[in-house]
């Protein structure tokens, strides 16, 4: 196999699309804070697009990483290693694949290492849009205030310290470096599977920014720009194993490939305040309907994903593709579209919720994406809320059905355990989850889900035909177990 590097890319395999622009005369405009699998399948290839058009080669990306961690680290060396050149291979349903280097990354900064170095990058006036993946519980919103959290141990950190550590930290340094020499803010964009989530990032942004300099503060809400956008592409994780399948086919040594289905879709407002690139070129639509969008792909698809990822798990799948196989899991989401989500969801115009769910249903099927349960699965505390939260709100307003949504939670609460019905053991990462949480789970009241913090804005534990269906769910699963306690609540 031929190792990836600038000087390899001639000699790599005729099926295998390579950069067609010269990356020497590339120029970073974009800054991406947070670049994991999402980032390099989805809005790195729209900007490799646009790419291969010379009125766009200013638009070239920064990649900057901020988590302090080994895995952190080994990306990288693994960049510096490759010139900042990755694959990504598509997977289709019939197994057949598609080879792709991207070239769109030109450099890649690690933040805890050299903060400098990346404020000064944020802070070029040749940076003029700033993009994000930091997960949905990434932008430290208090779920019941709805305020951005100050009293976080990072955030007073960052407000008392010259080298930040935080995208928010960063982002604010780096707009008052460029308020004070008299350039224009950048575009903040955020490509998280959050509702209304450049809403969420000027919350964010501003509320820190205010808590250095009201002025400041004033000056980015005024002049600043945070499109709100919805993104849809499936990422999965790439396990060692997938890493020597995907390059055996592509026969290149890559260190870090990614992977990801053939569905893609960006929607977003078109609202930048510093010039962008044309993102058309890649694929990507403008719309002033982007909450409509949100609302189905996250109401109806993401909320399935939540939906079926537990159950699966605790029946012992390992798989989404896997857990799809199992007929009562389609009917428990053709149940939670058709009697919970479709009446509650306003789509956009001349559009349809059904042909959307039936690709959903295909897409999550696709055996060849070998999408791990568990990677859907976790931050279920903050994906919960994201993806569930107006249902559930909204069905109890209107005194529906909440059987699903009850589910839902029940099954959460016993993925909290770590244990499936077949005594495999298998890892929980719930970030959000905070201490005292974690002893109201294991104080053993069932009733106790209910009143995590992170769910505490819902308010269930003051909804009694809620809090009854959940009781009498979490019993069914725990004395009948999760397969026949489905098939006693399918319709």
């Amino acid at each position: 196999m031929i190792d990836l590097r600038n000087d390899t890319l001639k000699h790599l395999g005729a099926s295998v699309r390579i950069p067609s622009y010269d990356r020497t005369q590339l120029v970073p405009g974009i800054v991406h804070i947070g670049v994991g699998n999402f980032h390099r399948i989805h809005q790195a290839p729209v900007i490799e697009a646009c790419l291969n058009y010379p009125a766009n080669s200013s638009w070239a990306i920064s990649g900057v990483g901020v988590l302090n961690s080994p895995a952190s680290r080994a990306k990288v060396a693994a960049f510096q290693a490759q010139d900042n050149l990755y694959t990504i291979t598509q997977l289709n349903a019939d197994m057949s694949t598609s080879a792709q280097v991207i070239g769109a990354m030109v450099e890649y900064l690690y933040a805890p290492h050299s903060p400098g170095t990346v404020l000064a990058r944020l802070a070029h006036p040749g940076t003029r849009i700033v993009t994000l993946t930091i997960t949905e519980g990434g932008y430290n919103i208090n779920e019941v205030t709805g305020l951005f959290q100050l009293d976080q141990p990072d955030i007073i950190r960052d407000l008392s310290s010259p080298a930040p550590s935080t995208a928010f930290g960063f982002i604010v340094a780096a707009l008052k470096q460029r308020k004070a020499a008299g350039l224009n803010p950048f575009t903040v964009v955020s490509c998280d599977n959050l509702r209304s989530n450049g809403d969420t990032a000027r919350r964010a942004v501003v509320s820190f920014a205010r808590a250095v300099s009201a002025d400041l503060a004033d000056w980015i809400d005024e002049q600043g720009a945070f499109p709100n956008s919805m993104v849809d592409r499936i990422a999965p994780q790439v396990s060692s194993e997938d890493r020597a399948r995907i390059n055996a086919a592509s026969g290149i040594n890559d260190l870090i490939p990614a992977s990801c289905e053939e569905y893609t879709k960006w929607v977003i407002e078109d609202k930048f305040c510093n010039s962008r690139p044309d993102l058309g070129l890649g694929g990507v639509e403008f719309s002033e309907e982007v909450a409509a969008y949100e609302a189905v792909k996250g109401r109806l698809s993401n909320a399935a994903h939540m939906m079926m990822c537990y159950p699966s798990l605790l029946m012992g799948h390992r798989f989404v593709h896997e857990g799809m196989t199992d007929r009562n899991i389609l009917r428990l989401l053709h149940n939670f579209w058709e009697l919970d989500a479709y009446p509650l969801v306003t789509p956009p115009r001349a559009y349809s919720v059904q042909a959307f769910t039936a690709k959903v249903v295909e897409r999550f099927a696709n055996p060849a994406i070998r999408d791990q349960l568990l990677r859907v699965a976790q931050d279920g505390a903050s994906k919960i809320m994201v993806f569930h939260s107006r249902t559930i709100r909204d069905l109890i307003a209107r005194r529906s059905d909440i059987t699903r949504e009850a589910f839902l939670l029940a099954a959460f609460g016993r993925y909290l355990t770590g244990l499936d019905e077949r005594g495999q053991i298998f890892p929980v990462t719930e970030p959000q989850l905070k201490p005292d949480d974690w002893k109201l789970i294991h104080d053993g009241d069932p009733r106790a889900l209910l009143q995590l913090s992170s769910f505490r804005a819902l308010g269930l534990a003051d909804s009694e035909p809620f809090v009854q269906r959940y009781l009498e769910i979490a019993k069914q699963l725990t004395e009948r177990g999760v397969a026949e306690t489905l098939r006693g609540i399918l319709r």
